[in-house]
């Protein structure tokens, strides 16, 4: 953070609707900051992306990976093109790679519906339900170290990898985290311990930190097992903690547990860097359409605003954190604003302007 107490953030719009949702977000931040006063932004865009490959050979430039490091935070939209590929066939990550360029292993991904967002499942105890999925970022089966190989049309692996250094570090975020939230203090490793030797050792961990944490009850749960949780009692959840793929697999149900993608928020936090982005896609098949949902940005950049003031001491960060997700849940109140995933007709300047109005009512 510079001397004036401005934060710098390194802004990546990516590519589809990336940009349509990126510029509303950035006026609300900008007018939150205000609002509360204390703080500001100093914007750098930094190109990457499926587009940026297309014209230049690269989907992550140098520059871009400098800028980052320098920043504060990474605020990022949507990255990838279904038509733009590698020679392998494999889409465009530079969002994935950003996680191990500055060793962010620790997915955040919320599972909390907005007030007067039509709800997903009948029990009205799931109406209120507010758990945090952490999914393990840089390793898993999504590990650099171990890419996946291909023997013609013979035979394809992927190799899983689970190490102790960041087992440990990713378990204990994950007890400070149900620390932090009260509530329930319960954190649950999700892995596949009765099958696989990766996961035995990872629960062998899981429960040595636990140890660490004597006000946090900790136990297990077979992924699959946990997914019918997710749907039949998700009340029961408070803090599960589960390898990348698992994680970017049930992160997804959380979303749609919540209305859809438009409105999962998400994080990826390391120890020096974070990146808050939304859960979902680029959605070319509406870009340019003004349909796109930036609720799940908003929210992300409301993440971005708690984890800056709790990281640099800024109280007005945090107010200001707590200003931009009630201004949300303003809009949405009532059920009058339906987004178009869910049969309504409100699209990204609905939204936005929704929520807009809202902040300017809202108490700070």
């Amino acid at each position: 953070m510079k001397s004036n107490n401005t934060f710098r953030i390194a802004l990546f719009p990516g590519d589809g609707i990336g940009e349509e949702i990126t510029d509303p977000t950035r006026i609300l931040l900008d007018e939150v900051a205000a609002r509360v006063g204390g703080f500001g932004f100093d914007w750098e865009p930094c190109d990457a992306g499926a587009a940026y490959y297309r014209k230049h050979g690269t989907a992550l430039p140098e520059q871009s990976i400098k800028t980052a490091r320098a920043a504060d935070a990474i605020l990022l939209a949507a990255m990838g093109l279904p038509d733009v590929r590698y020679a392998d066939g494999r889409e465009m990550t530079p969002q994935i790679d950003i996680r191990f360029e500055y060793g962010l292993y620790a997915g955040v991904r919320p599972v909390k519906p907005v007030p007067g967002v039509r709800a997903i499942l009948a029990d009205p105890r799931a109406h209120d339900i507010d758990y945090v999925i952490i999914r393990e970022s840089i390793e898993g089966l999504f590990a650099p170290i171990a890419p996946g190989t291909r023997d013609g049309d013979k035979e394809a692996r992927e190799t899983m990898v689970i190490t102790r250094p960041v087992c440990e570090k990713l378990f204990d975020f994950a007890f400070r985290l149900a620390e932090e939230r009260g509530g329930q203090k319960k954190v649950t490793s999700v892995d596949k311990a009765n099958v696989f030797q990766a996961f035995a050792f990872w629960r062998d961990i899981f429960y040595e930190r636990a140890k660490g944490f004597g006000g946090i009850s900790a136990d297990h749960a077979y992924v699959d097992a946990f997914a019918m949780t997710m749907v039949q009692k998700p009340w029961s959840i408070d803090v599960a903690v589960t390898e990348n793929m698992f994680g970017d697999i049930l992160s997804d149900l959380g979303a749609a547990l919540m209305g859809g993608m438009g409105y999962a928020p998400s994080a990826d936090i390391g120890d020096d860097h974070a990146v808050f982005q939304p859960c979902h896609g680029s959605a070319p098949d509406i870009a340019g359409k003004g349909l796109a949902n930036p609720t799940a940005m908003i929210l992300s950049a409301a993440m971005m605003l708690e984890w800056l003031g709790a990281r640099h001491g800024s109280s007005e960060a945090g107010v200001a954190a707590s200003t931009l997700r009630r201004a949300v849940e303003g809009a949405f109140g009532g059920g009058r604003l339906i987004t178009c995933e869910l049969g309504g007709d409100a699209g990204t300047e609905a939204v936005f302007t929704a929520v807009r109005d809202a902040l300017a009512r809202v108490d700070v």
